[in-house]
């Protein structure tokens, strides 16, 4: 089953088109048409095995697609490279934290605002980029994290660790940010404190989630997209989702 894709490209930040990809002989996605409004908070749920690793890895470069087109607005980024698509506007956070233990919050920062204005390289005085510092700066202080500048990233809690990766994200200045599980592990208060973190960053951006706590996705999200076996099964708003037939059936279980 596809999605409603009538929303107007003009508004739509991201679409994909009839997006394919198989693994030998197993289809984990399959013709999926799919379109995020500039601004939306979109959640992506569903069973595990339902294909929404992979989707999140073909919008972002990790996977190439087997057929079907993902636009970015506007523009074909199919088949691109993380860091070309990295480059265009679109940053991802991961399950596993992807943080630099033994490097500083501020360093963790710092490195994702460098790439993103003057090129990467670990031989360059980044001291002489002073809108590097305060770049990073203001995504800590966004964070809640601007204290904690000086300690290791090894030493933060796991809950400041998982929302450190996400100014990792917020320094290479995206417009499309993809947060997956981002609350994987967290307590009740971190998961809180994380959600209160998405609606206030999310003032610019546009922001898909993949998530497994219903409290976190029924909260947070304007529309969520139900994957089941790769093709989409449900699209609304969160009270549409909480009443739909289907989606009881093969999800919620309730």
């Amino acid at each position: 089953m596809s999605a409603d894709i009538s929303a107007d490209p003009a508004t739509s930040i991201l679409r994909t088109e009839d997006l394919t990809i198989r693994f030998g002989g197993l289809t984990a996605l399959r013709q999926v048409n799919f379109a995020v409004e500039r601004g939306e908070i979109r959640a992506i749920i569903g069973p595990n095995g339902a294909g929404k690793s992979t989707f999140f890895n073909c919008l972002t470069g990790i996977l190439r697609p087997s057929s079907g087109r993902i636009s970015f607005n506007g523009g074909d980024i199919t088949g691109l490279s993380p860091d070309r698509i990295s480059q265009k506007g679109v940053a991802r956070s991961y399950q596993i934290t992807n943080i630099l233990p033994n490097a500083t919050t501020l360093e963790n920062v710092r490195i994702a605002a460098q790439s993103r204005r003057h090129g990467w390289s670990l031989l360059t005085r980044y001291q002489g980029y002073r809108d590097i510092i305060e770049k990073a700066e203001a995504v800590l202080e966004a964070l809640g994290l601007h204290s904690k500048a000086g300690e290791l990233a090894a030493n933060l809690s796991h809950g400041e660790q998982r929302n450190l990766e996400i100014g990792i994200a917020l320094a290479t200045e995206p417009q499309l940010l993809c947060l997956d599980e981002p609350t994987a592990g967290m307590s009740a208060a971190e998961t809180h404190d994380t959600m209160e973190l998405v609606r206030r960053i999310a003032n610019n951006l546009t922001i898909l989630i993949v998530e497994h706590d219903m409290q976190v996705v029924m909260g947070l999200a304007h529309r969520i997209t139900v994957l089941h076996y790769g093709e989409i099964l449900a699209e609304g708003t969160p009270s549409e989702i909480q009443q739909n037939p289907r989606v009881l059936e093969v999800y919620l279980k309730t």
